[in-house]
């Protein structure tokens, strides 16, 4: 009986980890608590990791923050995706790419 060889399991999904998925929901609880954002979604997949923020649950989402590890080495694994699918911030932590969202939401406390 020979050798069974089993397909290298790197890469099957990709997604966040703890730290990151506490910043995230972070600032996703006080965009809710200021009523701006009532509903997220989180998307594994074998390309990307994606947290969908939405104003309400029939749009399409606000923003998206999209970790990509395959482009760690070039723009940056991290970007912020507006409504329209543009890419807004792009870099290689989380934190600077978080940074509009949390302008945003100062604005709307201080309103």
């Amino acid at each position: 009986m020979g050798v069974v060889l089993f397909p290298e399991r790197r890469n099957v999904q990709v997604g966040f980890d703890r730290a990151e998925l506490s910043r995230i929901l972070d600032l996703y609880g006080r965009m809710v608590a200021a009523g701006h954002w009532r509903d997220y979604a989180i998307e594994l997949g074998r390309e990307a990791a994606v947290f969908s923020a939405f104003r309400r649950a029939a749009e399409r989402p606000e923003i998206r923050i999209e970790k990509r590890p395959a482009l760690r080495l070039r723009q940056g694994m991290w970007a912020l995706v507006g409504e329209a699918g543009a890419v807004l911030k792009r870099g290689q932590e989380l934190g600077p790419v978080l940074a509009p969202v949390e302008r945003r939401l100062m604005k709307l406390v201080d309103e």
